[in-house]
């Protein structure tokens, strides 16, 4: 399993692969991951060695390959070096299939040397990297970014999407072996019952309904157009999440709680007290958080672009908005906090809605993908194989 984001970094990706790695587990299956390195294994980028540090996840070993973070983001790390690096490891390792987690530095350095290796890979898109371009003020960059895209998914032998937006959208460009894999939800940590009244005291002394967004602060997000609902009458914003974004986030939202980084319990606490789920962001190719809000019983308000398009359905479990229709985000938002019994048919739908989505039924539908990537890839090495002979050349060697 090559993760482009890991531990300590958490974020969707590294969630979805401990997840993955937990299920797997429980099968007996053999599992290595390949991620960067993080904060304390500082090592020479361009070097071939890796790190003998003794890691393991799930009972699992880590390989950590040197890395470096990003400039004003440290926290993520993009991984630096060579093919031939990821190339003799997968000859150590001796996989059957190879998981590529939101594959782009990392993952793409994994997908050419499993290729050479002849060796099937299941490439797991999971990041509109290209769409950030513009949020980041680089828009010149969007077109290249999605040749790249491209290149890594049309090497892929599957690659598995998580939302009928994505699947178009991979498919408009000519990527072959596109697949729907969505994601599970924790219905344990996300549920009503963990909501509490002691914290909404805490975080609303004067009862105010509460409306939470939960994700990392950064500019892809669109924090920012929560704005809009900074001074809603009785109402309080809840932000719940770190990021490089945070402090402009404060001066925007003055009236906003912000809670930090939260996980477990007290994670799920914090999303089941809220009134209302809020997500603005329109590079979300599934939106992992709108899905633990709605297993939470709270309904949603989220822009109607990418992954929110399939887990919102209108006028019963949330709203959808048009991107960039700030007036509509706040009506909605409004039509729910202010019509308690709207809410509370909305809150229950959203919770039925997530029923069935274990991470455990997900996660078996994976290792059936894992067994069709092996099928195909037999099948691709079989037709190049015969498409060299054809074309009069030998098989590698035999001449």
């Amino acid at each position: 399993m090559v993760a482009e984001s890991f531990l300590p970094h958490m974020n969707g990706v590294t969630n979805s692969v401990l997840q993955v790695l937990a299920h797997l587990r429980r099968r007996g299956d053999q599992v290595t991951v390949i991620a960067p390195s993080d904060s304390f294994l500082e090592t020479n980028p361009f070097s071939e060695s890796v790190s003998d540090h003794l890691e393991v996840c799930e009972g699992y070993p880590v390989i950590r390959v040197p890395s470096v973070p990003l400039p004003e983001y440290p926290k993520v790390r993009v991984a630096a070096g060579f093919v031939m690096r990821i190339r003799h490891l997968l000859e150590r390792i001796q996989p059957d299939v190879v998981h590529i987690a939101s594959p782009f530095v990392l993952g793409w350095r994994a997908i050419q040397a499993a290729e050479s290796l002849g060796l099937a890979t299941v490439a797991i898109y999971q990041t509109e990297v290209p769409t950030y371009a513009a949020r980041y003020r680089l828009p010149w960059a969007a077109e290249l970014l999605w040749q790249h895209v491209e290149r890594i998914h049309r090497s892929a032998t599957v690659t598995l999407v998580p939302s009928s937006f994505c699947k178009a959208q991979l498919r408009q460009r000519g990527i072959p072996r596109v697949k729907t894999w969505r994601r599970g939800v924790d219905m344990d940590l996300f549920n009503p019952q963990r909501r509490s009244q002691a914290l909404r005291s805490t975080i609303a002394p004067e009862g105010q309904r509460l409306i939470g967004f939960v994700g990392r602060l950064a500019a892809e997000k669109q924090v920012e157009d929560l704005a809009v609902l900074d001074n809603l009458p009785n109402a309080r914003l809840v932000i719940i999440g770190s990021g490089p974004s945070e402090q402009v986030l404060r001066r925007r939202l003055p009236n906003a709680y912000f809670a930090g980084f939260l996980s477990g319990a007290d994670l799920g606490a914090h999303v089941a007290s809220l009134d209302v789920f809020v997500h603005p962001g329109e590079a979300e190719t599934f939106c992992q958080t709108i899905q633990e809000a709605m297993a939470a019983a709270v309904p949603v308000v989220a822009v109607g672009r990418g992954g929110p398009v399939d887990l919102v359905d209108p006028g019963r479990t949330g709203w959808l908005y048009a991107p960039g229709d700030l007036e509509r985000l706040r009506s909605s938002v409004e039509h729910l906090v202010g019509d308690d019994d709207v809410r509370a048919a909305f809150s229950a739908a959203a919770h039925q809605q997530v029923q069935g989505r274990s991470w455990e039924a997900i996660c078996n539908q994976l290792v059936g993908h894992y067994a069709r990537a092996v099928e195909v890839n037999g099948r691709l090495q079989a037709r190049r194989a015969r498409d060299y002979i054809t074309s009069g050349g030998l098989l590698p060697g035999l001449g």
